[in-house]
């Protein structure tokens, strides 16, 4: 990993409205460690995510991003919409999850390739890449992109149907490829395992950490259940009670840590096969909620 934090906040706070969402938040994201984002609606969680992104200021501290500092503004002074744009588009963001309807006919590697034209993280565009080379030149270099993107999520058996064919956990490997069209530094994915079953949880975890560590892509990934995410995790980021704690999650995910962050009586157990399950406190997550039924 390299010695330079891809991201660094240092005392930093957000407020909207009348409500301060976190403060005093500290953390550091290096190139090749995959941080999950863990705590209970409402913490901010998907909040951090803006910040990163240039989309939500800070009220207090500094955040700096691919060498870009996002400082809470002076009065009077905003950060550069310029500099805001060219930092986005070092960023791969894939924001919560888009249902497709069944009926929807757009094939997987019309999505992918909407992402390489677009070069906007989460909002593809009208082609604007490419501009420069003739029309075969760009068609074939737009083509073998679209197809090594293709093979870099795995998605070789279902890339060419309409995505409305395509099951959640396959759809999901189509945005992350689009997520990474433009070959990011920094990989924002907010709440990936919404509503997959089980396998895909478990599919797309080992695919976001493999990408992580093959691409030395610095990955904050925001999810409810930590589980599936066990295996390919390097640091677990814990948001609650306006306060957040970073580390391995053996020390943050405790019963000691999580009482301390909610300022209520949390109880963390672990089942026979490794999982983790968190209970009691307000809005407390249980992180593999199926257990407690």
């Amino acid at each position: 990993m390299s010695s330079e934090p891809v991201a660094e906040l240092s005392g930093a706070a957000v407020r909207l409205g009348e409500r301060t969402i976190w403060r005093n938040l500290d953390f550091t994201l290096s190139a090749g460690e995959l941080v999950v984002v863990l705590g209970p609606n409402g913490a901010g969680k998907s909040t951090l995510l803006q910040v990163m992104l240039g989309l939500q200021p800070l009220c207090a501290g500094s955040a700096r991003v691919l060498g870009s500092s996002l400082r809470a503004p002076e009065r009077g002074r905003a950060h550069s919409a310029r500099n805001l744009r060219a930092l986005r588009q070092r960023i791969g963001y894939l924001p919560q999850r888009r249902a497709f309807d069944r009926s929807a006919r757009v094939r997987g590697v019309d999505l992918i390739a909407l992402g390489i034209d677009g070069r906007r993280p989460g909002l593809p565009l009208p082609a604007l890449s490419f501009m420069r080379a003739g029309p075969f030149a760009r068609a074939h270099e737009r083509r073998a992109q679209v197809q090594q993107l293709v093979a870099a999520v795995e998605a070789g058996e279902f890339a060419e149907r309409p995505i409305g064919e395509c099951s959640g956990g396959e759809q999901q490997r189509l945005l992350i490829a689009q997520a990474l069209a433009h070959d990011p530094a920094l990989l924002l994915l907010d709440e990936p395992l919404n509503g997959l079953d089980l396998s895909s949880q478990a599919a797309v975890s080992a695919l976001v950490g493999r990408l992580c560590k093959e691409r030395s892509l610095a990955t904050l990934l925001v999810a409810h259940d930590v589980n599936p995410l066990l295996p390919h995790l390097d640091r677990v980021l814990y948001l609650a009670g306006g306060q957040g704690a970073i580390g391995p999650p053996e020390q943050i995910i405790t019963g000691a840590r999580l009482s301390e962050l909610y300022g209520a009586p949390i109880d963390v157990l672990r089942t026979t096969d490794g999982r983790l399950v968190v209970l009691g406190g307000p809005e407390a997550p249980a992180h593999h909620p199926e257990l407690l039924r």
